[in-house]
């Protein structure tokens, strides 16, 4: 056991019983809470098309709005969604309207108006598993090819904590900086990568030869948060990974990742947000090739 006077802080030891006594403050001090369900009363919009998806241009986000615009790159129309921005730096995960939708008040979530009655989705690999199966695309149907998929759809809603709320958390939002923390989870990312590099030697793609909801799940965190919104890819070497960062550049070459990453992304960097997207021409105002059609 360790001396409680080598503790943080100085002689803290953990009661019997947990109950909250500090507000420590940082990017999301006003929005943890030890209890679940709606703070504030707001109904969420409905825009024309069959899609609704309220969430903002996290990595979890990105998952999302990737395979939907891939979706559409491949023609299937009844992908069209209207994306409304919930800033979760706000608390407007709170709101009732959304926390109706999602009793668990964690961005994205989708509803499908294409049915009646309509169908709430939530959780990411729940909506990606919905899309694929909806519109039959990205999700092999062959049993071994579909287990492979779901196997690294699974790894990575299971490593993703360690990613964000683990190193991403103490490294660039904890509002004061601890060692033991950043140790811990900066080994676990990095165990993760070389996890990812090692397969990706041997395979294109992550489920084999075959793009799918695996690489969109796994692209925007793994190293995507990295050089993104937890800016920790020279902490952790990701340009050591060199088989990791192949697939990595392969990917991002896409256009219907270039668009996705985009959508309901928060910034002040001209051509790198989209706050809202309710049609194919929202991208043509920010990106320097027009969307045909569009």
């Amino acid at each position: 056991m360790s001396d409680p006077k080598d503790n943080l802080p100085a002689g803290y030891e953990p009661a019997k019983i947990w109950t909250q006594k500090n507000a420590y403050g940082g990017a999301f001090g006003s929005s943890n809470r030890p209890v679940s369900g709606a703070t504030f009363e707001k109904v969420l919009p409905v825009g024309k098309q069959p899609l609704q998806l309220y969430s903002q241009g996290t990595p979890n986000g990105q998952k999302v709005t990737i395979m939907l615009e891939e979706l559409l790159a491949v023609g299937h129309s009844g992908a069209e969604y209207d994306a409304w921005l919930i800033d979760i730096f706000k608390g407007d995960q709170f709101g009732s309207g959304f926390a109706e939708i999602n009793p668990n008040s964690k961005i994205p979530a989708l509803v499908d108006h294409s049915v009646d009655p309509t169908i709430e989705v939530f959780e990411t690999g729940s909506i990606l598993v919905y899309l694929a199966e909806k519109f039959g695309a990205f999700l092999p149907t062959e049993q071994r090819a579909r287990t492979r998929t779901l196997n690294w759809l699974m790894w990575q809603m299971g490593t993703a904590p360690f990613v964000g709320g683990g190193l991403g958390h103490f490294y660039a939002y904890a509002p004061l900086k601890i060692e033991y923390a950043i140790d811990r989870y900066a080994m676990e990312v990095k165990r993760q990568l070389d996890v990812l590099d090692k397969h990706l030697a041997k395979n294109q793609y992550l489920a084999g030869d075959e793009y799918t909801i695996a690489d969109m799940a796994v692209w925007p965190w793994q190293p995507g948060s990295l050089f993104g919104v937890y800016n920790t890819h020279e902490f952790v070497s990701v340009q050591e990974y060199t088989h990791l960062m192949r697939w990595y550049r392969e990917i991002a070459k896409r256009p219907a990742v270039a668009r996705g990453r985009l959508v309901n992304r928060i910034s002040d960097k001209p051509g790198e947000f989209l706050f809202e997207r309710h049609a194919a021409s929202d991208f043509n105002a920010i990106l320097p090739t027009p969307i045909p059609g569009a």
